[in-house]
């Protein structure tokens, strides 16, 4: 079983595109498991039919922890590209997260700050190592800034625990970064 495959059919399913999957998302962004399930093996794209028992593996092999499951239902926890806002508790966080970050992003996040983009949420790493991992993503060298959350809360800006290494927050102004 190819669950690397399996892991990007599930995200790309849940985070971009429920609609070619025909997956009815309730407010909080979960759909039932039985409707992915067959949807995903309508396609007879993997060598045996696709049960719980491969998407529990899935999340379990996961270092990103992006899946959640709740009951019978699953979702997935941040990153959608499409209007649809999960809602996540309001949380303290730790008095720094990190954010890594291409070099040639520098300059206009320290002038404008750090805003979502495409995205729902700006997304910060708990840890610097985490952060190196993302910002890796479009800089094989990336800045990786910090962020003063504990400024950011008495100004009043919300953060919410995405999980163990993502917090989310809907933007947060340049002076509040440094590098």
């Amino acid at each position: 079983m190819d669950y690397i495959k399996l892991s990007k059919e599930i995200s790309y399913a849940l985070r971009h595109a429920p609609w070619e999957y025909e997956l009815e998302m309730d407010e909080n962004g979960f759909v039932d498991i039985q409707q992915l399930l067959s949807s995903i093996n309508e396609e007879n794209a993997y060598p045996k039919l696709i049960d719980k028992t491969d998407i529990l593996h899935v999340i379990e092999i996961s270092d990103k922890k992006r899946l959640e499951i709740s009951g019978e239902r699953i979702r997935a926890m941040y990153g959608h590209s499409f209007p649809m806002q999960i809602k996540y508790n309001e949380e303290t966080p730790p008095a720094i997260l990190y954010h890594g970050t291409a070099k040639r992003f520098l300059n206009s996040i320290m002038a404008e700050g750090l805003k979502p983009m495409s995205r729902q949420y700006v997304h910060l790493s708990a840890d610097v190592e985490t952060a190196i991992q993302v910002g890796k993503r479009r800089d094989s060298e990336p800045v990786i800034l910090q962020i003063n959350t504990s400024g950011a809360l008495k100004a009043g800006i919300k953060f919410y625990h995405a999980n163990e290494k993502v917090w989310l927050c809907k933007e947060i102004p340049y002076y509040f970064l440094s590098n």
